[in-house]
C-alpha cells in the first residue's frame, strides 16, 4: 500500500478512496456479486462524513458560544461560555484534518451557529447581537488554529455589527 497511515492521518480522504476503489471492484464481472459494492462503499463513505459532520457540529457550538458571550458579556453564564468556546473550538481542532476545508459547510455552519446561540440566549431573556452578518466573519483558518484566540474573536464579531 501506497500510504500506509492515510487511515490514521485523513479518514475523509481514506474514506472516499476506498469507497471508489470498492465501486471500481463492483463493476467487475469476474468478481463475486455475494458482497453487495455499492452499498459496503457507501458505508465506508458515510464514515468519512460522520467525522465532517462532527467538526461542523463542534464548529457550531464554538460559534454559538462566541456569538452568547458576544451578546450578553454580563450574563451568569458568560465565564462558562467561555470555557466552551475553548473546548469545542480545540476539540474541532483536534478532529480537523486539512482535506476537510473545502467540505465544511460555512454557510450552514454559521446559520445555525445563530439558531443555537439565539435559542440558548432566549433562554435568559437575553437577546442575540443585531446586524450580524449574513456570513461568518471569523475565517476558517482563525478557527481552526492550535493557537485560536478567543478575544480575537470576540473582537471580529463585535465588528462585523458595528460595520452594518
Amino acid at each position: 500500500m501506497d500510504r500506509p497511515s492515510l487511515y490514521d492521518d485523513d479518514i475523509v480522504t481514506w474514506a472516499e478512496e476506498q469507497a471508489a476503489a470498492l465501486r471500481a471492484l463492483g463493476t467487475r464481472s469476474d468478481l463475486s456479486n455475494a458482497v453487495d459494492w455499492a452499498n459496503v462503499a457507501e458505508e465506508i463513505e458515510s464514515v468519512g462524513r460522520s467525522h465532517l459532520r462532527a467538526v461542523e457540529g463542534l464548529l457550531i457550538q464554538t460559534l454559538a458560544h462566541l456569538l452568547k458571550r458576544a451578546s450578553a458579556p454580563l450574563a451568569p453564564s458568560s465565564l462558562h461560555w467561555r470555557e466552551e468556546i475553548a473546548t469545542f473550538q480545540i476539540t474541532a481542532w483536534n478532529a480537523y484534518e486539512s482535506s476537510m476545508r473545502q467540505r465544511l459547510n460555512w454557510p450552514r455552519i454559521w446559520k445555525s451557529a445563530v439558531t443555537a446561540a439565539e435559542a440558548g440566549l432566549g433562554v435568559f431573556g437575553n437577546q442575540i447581537l443585531p446586524g450580524l452578518p449574513k456570513a461568518c466573519p471569523i475565517a476558517a483558518e482563525d478557527l481552526l488554529t492550535e493557537r485560536f484566540d478567543i478575544d480575537q474573536a470576540l473582537r471580529v464579531i463585535a465588528a462585523s455589527v458595528a460595520r452594518r
